[in-house]
C-alpha cells in the first residue's frame, strides 16, 4: 500500500508540474501575441502607405520592394521578441537597481549606479544604433559612446533634482539656454544630428530603465510633489545627448563629413534577396553581443554584491536577455538591409517628380499614422487620461499628438526642399514649450518633455530619416544640415501639444470649481432662515 500511495503522490506531482508548465507556456504565448499586436499596429500603416505609393505615383524596382517587405517581416518579429525581452529582463533589473539605490544613504553610490546604468543601457539602444549608422561625419562608436556618456551624466542630474526637490521647468530653461549657446558655436554639420540624438536615445531599451528608476527613487519622498517628480527623468536624459554631441563637435574634427548615399540593393531573384540579408546577419549578431555584454556584466556584479534576485527571477531575466538579443539582431538586420534603402529610394522618387511638393502632404500623412501606431504612445495617452480623471481622454490626447507630429513632418519636408535652417523651427518651438511650462500643472510639463522621446520611436529613425535623406539627394540639398533634424522635429511637437492639453485641463478644472462654488452658494441662499441659523 505505501508503494501505491507513493506512486499516486508522484502522479499528482507530475500532473501539477505539467499544469504549471502549460500555464507558463500559455502566459508566454499570450505575451507574445500582445507584443505582436503592438508591433503590427506600429509597422502595418507604414507598409500600407508604401505599397499604395509604389502602385500609384512612386514606382520602385521589384527587388527593392521585396527587400522592403522581407525587412519589414524581420523588423516585426525582431520588435516582438525585443519588447518581450525588455519586459522580462530590462525592467526588473531597472526596478531592482532603483529600489537598491533608495535603500542606501550614500549619495556617491547612487550617482555612480545612475551613471553606469544610463551609459550601458544607451549603448544597446536600437534607435541610436540606427542613427549612428547614418551619420557620415562621426564613426559609429564615437557617436554612441558620446551620447551614452551624456545620458549617464544627465541621469545623475535627474537623480539630484528629485532628491533636492529642484523644479523641472527652471532646470530645463537653464539647460536649453546652454544647448542653444553651444549650437551657435558648433559646426553646421553637427547641429541637426545633435538634436536628433536627443530624440532617438530615449527609445524602447532606455525608457523602461529610466522610468522604473524614477518611480523607485520618488518612493523615498513622501511630499505632495513626489509623484510629479517621478516624471522628468526621460526629459533630462534627452538633453544629455544633445549637449554631448555639441561638445563633441567642438573637440572632434572629422577628416570628411561627406555623406555616402545609401546603397540600393540590386536584386534579380529570391536567392540574391536572401544572400543580402544572410551576409549582414553575422555582423549584427557580433555588434549586439558587444552592446548587451556591459548590461549583463553590470547585472552579474550587482547580483553578486546585493543578491536581490531569487533563482526563479534570475532564470526569467536570462530568458528575457536571450529574447532581447535575438530581437535586436533581427530588428537591425531588417531595418538596415531592407527598410532603410526602401525609404531612401522612395524619398528620391517622390522628390524627383515634377510635383516634388507632394512630399510635404505625404510626409504629414506618414507622420500622422506613425505616432498613432507607436506602442509607447498608447501607454502615454492612458496615463494622461488617468491623471486627469478622464477630463482629457486618451482619444483627444492621441488625436492632438497625431496632428502635431503631422505638422512637424510637413515642416521637416519643407526644410528638405528649401534648406531652411533648423534653428528657425527648434528655437521658437522650445521657447513656446518652456513658456507653457509656467502656465500648466507641473506634472503636465514633466509628461510633455518625457513624451518627446516616446513619440520619436523606432519607426522615425528607421523610415522617416532615410525617407528625408533620399528626398534631399534628389533635390540636391545638404544631407547633414537639411535631412537630419526629422527626429528632432518629431520629438519637439509633444512638448507643445501635451502642455496645451494641460492648459485646457487647468482652465476646465477652474471653470468646474467656479461652477460648483456658485451652485453651492445658490443652494445655500435657497435654504430657509431657520436652517441657515442651524447650520
Amino acid at each position: 500500500m505505501p508503494g501505491r500511495k507513493g506512486k499516486e503522490t508522484g502522479k499528482r506531482q507530475d500532473k501539477k508540474g505539467r499544469e504549471g508548465v502549460n500555464f507558463k507556456t500559455a502566459k508566454l504565448k499570450e505575451k507574445l501575441q500582445e507584443k505582436l499586436n503592438e508591433t503590427l499596429k506600429a509597422v502595418l500603416p507604414i507598409i500600407a502607405i508604401v505599397l499604395l505609393l509604389c502602385f500609384t505615383i512612386a514606382p520602385i524596382e521589384t527587388g527593392i520592394l521585396l527587400s522592403f517587405l522581407l525587412g519589414a517581416v524581420l523588423l516585426i518579429v525582431g520588435m516582438m521578441f525585443f519588447t518581450l525581452g525588455v519586459d522580462m529582463s530590462m525592467t526588473p533589473i531597472g526596478e531592482s537597481v532603483g529600489t537598491c539605490m533608495t535603500q542606501t544613504k550614500k549619495l556617491w553610490l547612487m550617482g555612480l549606479l545612475s551613471f553606469i546604468l544610463g551609459f550601458i543601457v544607451t549603448i544597446s539602444e536600437p534607435d541610436l544604433q540606427v542613427l549612428a549608422e547614418q551619420v557620415p561625419s562621426v564613426p559609429n562608436m564615437v557617436l554612441v559612446l558620446s551620447v551614452a556618456a551624456g545620458v549617464g551624466l544627465f541621469l545623475v542630474a535627474s537623480l539630484l533634482r528629485m532628491l533636492f526637490n529642484i523644479t523641472l521647468a527652471h532646470m530645463l530653461i537653464v539647460l536649453y539656454i546652454i544647448v542653444f549657446a553651444l549650437a551657435f558655436l558648433a559646426p553646421g554639420d553637427f547641429i541637426a544630428v545633435a538634436f536628433d540624438a536627443g530624440g532617438v536615445t530615449t527609445g524602447p531599451m532606455t525608457v523602461p530603465f529610466i522610468m522604473s528608476l524614477g518611480i523607485g527613487i520618488s518612493a523615498i519622498r513622501s511630499d505632495e510633489r513626489a509623484e510629479d517628480d517621478s516624471f522628468g527623468l526621460v526629459a533630462l536624459s534627452s538633453v544629455g545627448p544633445i549637449l554631448s554631441v555639441l561638445v563633441l563637435s567642438l573637440i572632434y574634427h572629422p577628416e570628411s563629413a561627406e555623406y555616402t548615399p545609401t546603397s540600393i540593393p540590386d536584386i534579380s531573384d529570391s536567392v540574391e534577396l536572401w544572400k543580402i540579408f544572410a551576409e549582414e546577419l553575422p555582423d549584427y549578431m557580433g555588434e549586439m553581443a558587444v552592446s548587451l555584454l556591459p548590461i549583463i556584466v553590470f547585472f552579474v556584479i550587482f547580483q553578486l554584491i546585493f543578491r536581490r534576485m531569487q533563482r526563479r527571477m534570475l532564470i526569467r531575466i536570462a530568458v528575457g536577455m536571450v529574447y532581447t538579443y535575438a530581437g535586436l539582431v533581427l530588428f537591425l538586420t531588417g531595418v538596415n538591409v531592407g527598410f532603410m534603402p526602401a525609404g531612401n529610394y522612395l524619398g528620391q522618387v517622390l522628390a524627383d517628380n515634377p510635383y516634388k511638393w507632394v512630399i510635404v502632404p505625404i510626409g504629414m500623412i506618414i507622420g500622422y499614422f506613425i505616432v498613432r501606431a507607436e506602442p509607447a504612445v498608447f501607454v502615454l495617452t492612458r496615463q494622461v487620461e488617468d491623471i486627469t480623471s478622464g477630463t482629457i481622454t486618451a482619444g483627444a490626447m492621441s488625436m492632438s499628438l497625431s496632428i502635431g507630429v503631422a505638422v512637424s513632418l510637413g515642416l521637416a519636408m519643407i526644410r528638405v526642399l528649401t534648406g531652411i535652417s533648423i534653428f528657425w523651427f527648434v528655437i521658437p518651438g522650445y521657447v513656446l514649450a518652456l513658456a507653457l511650462s509656467f502656465l500648466v500643472p507641473k506634472i503636465f510639463t514633466a509628461i510633455a518633455f518625457d513624451s518627446g522621446g516616446v513619440a520619436s520611436g523606432p519607426m522615425t529613425a528607421t523610415f522617416l530619416l532615410p525617407f528625408a535623406m533620399g528626398a534631399c539627394v534628389s533635390v540636391g540639398g545638404n544631407i547633414v544640415t537639411d535631412a537630419f533634424g526629422v527626429v528632432a522635429m518629431v520629438a519637439m511637437t509633444p512638448l507643445i501639444t501635451i502642455q496645451i492639453l494641460g492648459l485646457v485641463y487647468e482652465i476646465n478644472s477652474r471653470r468646474l470649481e467656479k461652477q460648483e462654488a456658485a451652485k453651492a452658494v445658490a443652494e445655500f441662499e435657497q435654504l430657509p432662515d431657520d436652517e441657515i441659523i442651524e447650520l
